[in-house]
């Protein structure tokens, strides 16, 4: 993320510096872990039964 002569839109510019300030708090680990656990909700729930997600044997 360090890049010289980086030119950034308004959106990416402001991604850029939530992603900063989760890496410099130590948070990007559960922010990752709540991301991917949203996505699967949203990718595979509706696919499922009464929403239940069945588990891995």
């Amino acid at each position: 993320m360090d890049l010289t002569d980086a030119r950034w839109s308004l959106d990416g510019a402001e991604a850029v510096l939530k992603l900063r300030a989760l890496r410099s708090n130590d948070d990007f680990d559960s922010y990752w872990r709540f991301q991917l656990s949203r996505e699967h909700e949203r990718v595979h729930r509706y696919r499922y039964a009464n929403g239940a997600i069945p588990q891995a044997a």
